[in-house]
Parts: C-alpha cells; sequence; structure tokens
C-alpha cells in the first residue's frame, strides 16, 4: 500500500512538471543555433558583471524637513591665515541678537610665516583642483560623503623646514560655538571689546600702511568637524591689491545628517558666494577694511543617507536578465530562420520555371510535359 501510495504521489507530481524534457533523439542542433547560444551566453555573462557592480555601488539619498532645533549651539571650525601680524587684527562673532563671542572663548593666534611650504602648496594646489571640478560636477560630493573618514585629512601638514624665516603672518584656527541665528563672523584691525551698542575694535594704534588682509582659508566649517570632507572656501587663497580692502562671503548654512556606512554624524553644509572691494570713503565705498563671512541658517534639514540594493531585488534583476536574453535570442533567431526560409523557397520556385510545349493546334501548354514509363525508354 505504502509503494502504491507512493507511486501515485510521484505520477501526480510528475504530471505537475512544468518544465517537460525532450528525448535527444527529438532535438536538431545547427550551426546558427549555436552561434546565436554562443551570443546569448556572451551577453548574459557581460551583464551579469555589470549588474553586480551596480549591485556593490551605493548612492545617496537625499530627504528634506523643517529644522525643529533652535536651542543647540552651532560650531564653526576655523583655520584661517592672515598676512598681517597678530598683535594687529582680532576676529569675533557678532550675531542678530547682538551676542558677541570673542575669539579668546575657543580661537588661538599663532605667528607663522604667511609662504606655505612645497608640501602645503601641493595640498592647497589638490584642494583647489577639487574645489573647480566640484563646481562643475555636484554629483562629486556623493563621493566626497561616501568616503568621508576613509580619506585622508584635508588640513595642512605641518611645517617641515627649519628656516629661521621672521612670521609675517597671523594663523587664527580653532573653533566657536554660537546661536543658530544669523551672524557675522569677521577678522579686522584691532582686537575686539564688548560695547553697550555691539563691540568694537581697537584699530587706532595701528597705521593703515601696515593693513594686508590677503588670506587663506585652509578650513571652515560648520558643525561637527568630520576627517575628509571637504567645504567650499576649503583651499582659498585671496591677495589684497590695496590696504583697505574689504573681503566678504555671504553663507547660507544647511543643518545635516550624515547616515553613511561609515560615519553617522550631524554636520551642516553650505555654500557661498564672495564679493571685494577697496574702501574708499572718497568715491562712496564706505566700509571697514577685513574679512567678513555673512552667515544665515536655512530653516530646511537635509538628512543623507547612503542606500544598497536589496538582495532579492539583485536576483530578481539577473533572473530578468536572463530569462529576457533568452527568450529575446530564442524569437530573434526563430525569425531570421523564418525570413531565411522564405528567400531560399522563392529562389527554389524560380529554378523550377514552368516551359512552354508546343502543341498540334498551334497553341502552346505551359505545363510541365508528364513522365510516363514509355518517355523514359
Amino acid at each position: 500500500m505504502r509503494r502504491l501510495n507512493r507511486k501515485k504521489t510521484l505520477g501526480l507530481i510528475k504530471e505537475l512538471d512544468a518544465f517537460p524534457k525532450v528525448p535527444e533523439s527529438y532535438v536538431e542542433t545547427s550551426a546558427s543555433g549555436g552561434t546565436v547560444s554562443l551570443i546569448a551566453f556572451t551577453t548574459i555573462a557581460f551583464l551579469t558583471i555589470m549588474e553586480f557592480m551596480v549591485y556593490r555601488d551605493t548612492w545617496m539619498k537625499y530627504e528634506y524637513e523643517v529644522d525643529k532645533d533652535f536651542t543647540s549651539k552651532l560650531r564653526i571650525n576655523i583655520d584661517i591665515t592672515v598676512a598681517m601680524r597678530c598683535q594687529y587684527v582680532g576676529a569675533d562673532v557678532l550675531d542678530l541678537a547682538e551676542t558677541m563671542v570673542a575669539s579668546a572663548d575657543g580661537l588661538i593666534y599663532e605667528p607663522v610665516p604667511f609662504e606655505l611650504t612645497p608640501q602645503q602648496k601641493e595640498l592647497q594646489r589638490m584642494l583647489q583642483v577639487i574645489q573647480s571640478r566640484l563646481q562643475e560636477e555636484h554629483s562629486l560630493q556623493d563621493v566626497i560623503f561616501k568616503s568621508a573618514f576613509k580619506s585622508a585629512s584635508t588640513a595642512l601638514p605641518p611645517r617641515e623646514d627649519n628656516s629661521l624665516q621672521s612670521p609675517d603672518a597671523c594663523r587664527i584656527h580653532g573653533h566657536l560655538y554660537v546661536n543658530k541665528v544669523a551672524g557675522n563672523f569677521h577678522i579686522t584691525v584691532g582686537k575686539a571689546i564688548p560695547h553697550p551698542r555691539g563691540h568694537a575694535h581697537l584699530a587706532a594704534l595701528v597705521s593703515h600702511e601696515s593693513y594686508n588682509f590677503s588670506h587663506r582659508i585652509d578650513h571652515l566649517s560648520f558643525g561637527e568637524l568630520i576627517p575628509g570632507i571637504i567645504n567650499p572656501l576649503d583651499g582659498t587663497e585671496k591677495i589684497a591689491s590695496d590696504h583697505n580692502q574689504m573681503f566678504q562671503y555671504f553663507i547660507t548654512v544647511v543643518p545635516t545628517k550624515l547616515h553613511t556606512y561609515k560615519i553617522s554624524a550631524e554636520t551642516h553644509q553650505f555654500s557661498v558666494t564672495e564679493r571685494e572691494r577697496v574702501i574708499n570713503h572718497a568715491a562712496g565705498s564706505h566700509g571697514v577694511s577685513g574679512i567678513f563671512m555673512k552667515y544665515d541658517i536655512s530653516s530646511l534639514m537635509v538628512t543623507v543617507t547612503e542606500e544598497h540594493m536589496p538582495f532579492w531585488q539583485f536576483l530578481v534583476r539577473l533572473c530578468g536578465i536572463i530569462g529576457g536574453i533568452f527568450s529575446t535570442t530564442g524569437i530573434l533567431h526563430g525569425f531570421g530562420r523564418f525570413v531565411v526560409e522564405i528567400i531560399f523557397c522563392r529562389f527554389r520556385l524560380g529554378s523550377y520555371r514552368s516551359t512552354s510545349v508546343p502543341l498540334p493546334d498551334g497553341h502552346t501548354s505551359n505545363h510541365l510535359p508528364l513522365i510516363t514509363d514509355n518517355s523514359t525508354h
């Protein structure tokens, strides 16, 4: 009984076979079929490799929402070298709430030579090339996000020479914490002092001939400091053409949450426009000589997430490639054989043209004469 039930079950399963087998004696192979099969296998192998490369790759997904965090502080990371002595310049932040953040809270004034060493010049040149490419191809920003923490730091390497060159510039570097409102970070002549109506700088003791606001921005970023991220002003160098010159940077800061397979951090992206002009009160160009970075905080927050193709989707696409290639090549091969058979059939019909046979009454017959046994003798 058990064997009988097994045979019935096996027979039922055979009836459900969706892939019936054809005996080899009924299978006919041809050179054209073999050629098409080779082309199909090659195409499948090529597309499978390309699909696997797509599966290994990742992409960045951007989502936008309203930033509801108004109470936390915003960190500004600064590394700027000004071509003036440290005792002549001062840096601070003044926001719209008339809150002054002095540079003594987190910035360091370091006397350095303004001229870079060969190794530092090479890094600065590399940053400038990357900045020019980023302006042309914005998709490179995704590559920078994905390579965060994997690439080398963008900070200038320390000076490797021990020259006795006297420091003629001041490197202002460090970080400040400010309110998340629009503000103005500026570097100008004289140290900043508090004032009931804002603040002021002690610039009376500095002669105008010593003004030189040529500067180099080695690094400027907002939020958490992430190695490997290149910001829009990194590597910027400006040379002043006049003593009384103002450099202005108008910055729009966008809060950004970055989630990749290597890092999860809260940072800030920003865009910037630049302007520079010579201060000449007689010509109507008013202002104060110095470097002014006016920043504004966007109300939108961007969430950047690195995504990967699911494995099940990769299998579905792979099955689609294999099945689609086999079906398409089969249809094309069948259509090609059909066309070839039609063409050869016409040639064969043309070779058996009818001949004219004269009849006794003067007419002609277009039918082929019958072949009889007598005619063969």
